[in-house]
């Protein structure tokens, strides 16, 4: 090993004694339980329902609560303690105010707080003391720790504990320790967190769920298409940009753009007040059959102005990649303007509802002077954004397109293959690409667009904008991206997308274990865990497919597929005793948990049981201690042991 390298190790461990200590903490953790991890996916803007989850666990904080008090607490008080360590500050308000007695709140309090002592000691028992010290709330570790290692087999400490307790109370400090141990339970409940994709769109409050993960204290990402569509829009595609204005204002969420990030719209508007009237087909989602207001009908208007920018801004990209095998979606080019119909794949139709003022059927891809201007200064905004460049930046630096953690495969959309099971190939310039590999480049080319963002119109901007709708895109998943046929054509056959293989093929064992070993992952002990396509359990479909090979956990999470799905979102949890799957109920408020105790989790289902339990040995994080201690060794013999 390098002895530079040993020689600024040993500024750290500078004596025998230290490398010794630091070797037996490290392989005595690789023998503790592996910890708690939790899934969750396609959270399309839900912020509220999210926070929920993640606040509850999926369910283990109140397991861990009956777990312990089941015989003190009725079902009614079990209820109102996991309220209380979900929503610690609101639960407290509205408890406080049900007290006209001091004395009887100081013995409300003490109850608390040694319950949340309780809760704490067993929600870190798989925990080392360093490990539960930094998840306590700094101001009161002293405190925490006393109470929680609390010896008094010769009574000699009692009046000491006690007045711990009753200084805390005195001093006006209840209400923050129990916050503080709320949060520390939260913590503690889950030790890794696995966002698998879709974090933006639909929904109205996304850079409230990334402030979210910003904060916590261990997570990854593994992006999914409307992810990577508002990386490639902060990356400099123009197009990915068009995308991200277009599905807003279809969701009436242009808030985001303009008053979360801070991106001028006025511009847009004034462009789409100019050419554009009202239209049905683009008055926003879920306003679409009422009359509309001022607002929504400005909303009705920019979405037809970013929609015709974003068509003509595919055609370029097409004509210019033609190993992208898209020019059938040309469709400007296939339009016959005097008679207002289309020819696509042989068949013709007629046009409703089109916003063709600004085409010029010689060139119906070229933009507008007006309409080059408005899209350049809608970049340019975008890429100073404060506020998007710190989410964007925090989305590549903890995401990827797949993740191999702890001998699972996480990955967003799908594996491109064809009808017998065989990785896709896909030219990209005068190389060829499949599986693994091809995912690895698609990564490349997105993390170059995204260090090299004054490029716009290169193959890396083009590439991101390919991920979000290019066939053998992993993020996709379809042949081809039927928006234009959703708005124009009335035959709903010409709407329907083509799915990949993937997704029948999926339902088979043989299928996901091939695709676990082009992974260089076990196929016998390895699953797939993804995302992407609603689980419709309304209709009887099953998440966990392939001999639990292969689990989909995307059940809803956006209200836009509730109906659809019949629940409000899956997710999973991981922890040394093996898989569960939790399906979740519509969120309602914060304000149904803190007054009612209600909770939206439903029934619990065993994917996978572990044999013998997990150690963190056999984890990814397993396998970073392992080579500490083989630094740390080798540190000894360079060092101490000459």
């Amino acid at each position: 090993m390098n002895t530079k390298f040993l020689d600024l190790l040993a500024q750290k461990f500078d004596c025998e004694e230290k490398v010794v200590t630091e070797i037996i903490n490290l392989e005595a953790i690789l023998n503790l339980p592996k910890g708690t991890e939790h899934f969750v996916s396609d959270l399309h803007g839900e912020y509220q329902a999210f926070q929920h989850v993640l606040r509850n666990g999926s369910g283990k904080v109140k397991e861990k609560i009956r777990d312990i008090f089941k015989t003190e607490l009725s079902e009614t008080e079990i209820n109102d303690f996991a309220a209380l360590v979900y929503y610690p500050e609101d639960k407290l308000k509205l408890i406080k105010s049900n007290f006209d007695n001091k004395e009887e709140l100081n013995i409300w309090y003490k109850e608390k707080m040694e319950q949340m002592i309780q809760l704490i000691s067993y929600a870190s028992s798989k925990y080392t003391r360093s490990k539960l010290r930094k998840a306590l709330p700094t101001q009161f570790v002293y405190v925490v720790e006393e109470l929680l290692y609390k010896t008094d087999e010769y009574t000699n400490k009692k009046p000491y504990y006690q007045k711990i307790t009753q200084e805390i109370i005195s001093l006006g400090q209840a209400d923050k320790l129990i916050t503080g141990l709320a949060y520390t339970t939260q913590q503690l409940v889950v030790d890794h967190l696995h966002v698998v994709g879709d974090i933006y769109d639909r929904g109205p409050e996304p850079d409230k769920i990334m402030d979210t993960l910003i904060n916590y204290h261990s997570v990854d990402i593994q992006w999914g298409n409307h992810d990577v569509l508002w990386i490639g829009a902060f990356a400099g595609s123009k197009v990915c940009l068009a995308n991200i204005i277009r599905i807003c204002a279809r969701y009436d969420n242009l808030d985001i753009i303009e008053d979360v990030y801070g991106i001028n719209l006025r511009p847009l508007l004034n462009l789409a007040e100019k050419y554009y009237e009202d239209n049905p087909a683009f008055r926003p989602k879920i306003h679409s059959s009422k009359p509309l207001t001022e607002e929504q009908s400005q909303i009705t208007k920019i979405h037809q102005a970013i929609a015709i920018i974003q068509f003509k801004l595919e055609s370029p990209i097409i004509k210019r990649r033609p190993y992208f095998n898209m020019s059938e979606r040309l469709l400007l080019e296939k339009v016959d303007y005097e008679k207002n119909e289309i020819t696509i794949y042989g068949n013709t139709y007629p046009l409703e509802n089109t916003c063709f003022a600004t085409i010029n059927p010689d060139q119906p891809d070229q933009l507008l002077k007006e309409e080059e201007q408005v899209i350049n200064k809608l970049l340019f905004s975008v890429q100073n954004s404060e506020k998007l460049a710190r989410h964007m930046k925090f989305l590549m630096k903890k995401g990827s397109l797949y993740l191999k953690y702890n001998g699972n495969l996480l990955i967003h959309g799908c594996m491109p293959i064809d009808n017998q099971g065989n990785m896709e190939q896909m030219q990209i310039e005068d190389q060829t690409y499949a599986g693994r590999n091809l995912l690895d480049v698609f990564e490349q080319y997105l993390r170059y667009a995204f260090s090299h963002r004054e490029k716009t119109d290169d193959l890396a901007t083009d590439m991101a904008w390919y991920l979000w709708t290019g066939e053998y895109s992993s993020l996709f998943g379809k042949r081809a991206m039927t928006t234009f046929e959703r708005y124009f054509i009335n035959d709903k056959t010409t709407h329907k997308e083509k799915k990949n293989p993937y997704y029948y093929l999926r339902e088979n064992e043989e299928t996901c274990r091939k695709i676990l070993e082009e992974f260089d992952l076990d196929p016998d002990q390895g699953h797939i865990i993804n995302g992407h396509t609603p689980v419709k359990e309304i209709d009887g479909e099953n998440p966990i497919k392939a001999d639990a090979k292969m689990i989909v956990i995307d059940g809803g999470f956006s209200k836009a597929y509730q109906s659809t799905t019949g629940i409000a979102g899956y997710t999973l949890l991981y922890n040394s005793y093996g898989m569960q799957l939790v399906a979740h109920q519509q969120f309602k408020s914060k304000e149904d948990v803190l007054l009612n105790g209600t909770d939206v989790l439903s029934v619990k289902r065993v994917v996978d049981k572990e044999l013998e339990r997990k150690k963190v040995l056999e984890t990814n994080v397993g396998k970073e201690l392992l080579e500490e201690i083989d630094m740390l060794k080798s540190l000894m013999e360079y060092r101490y042991m000459n």
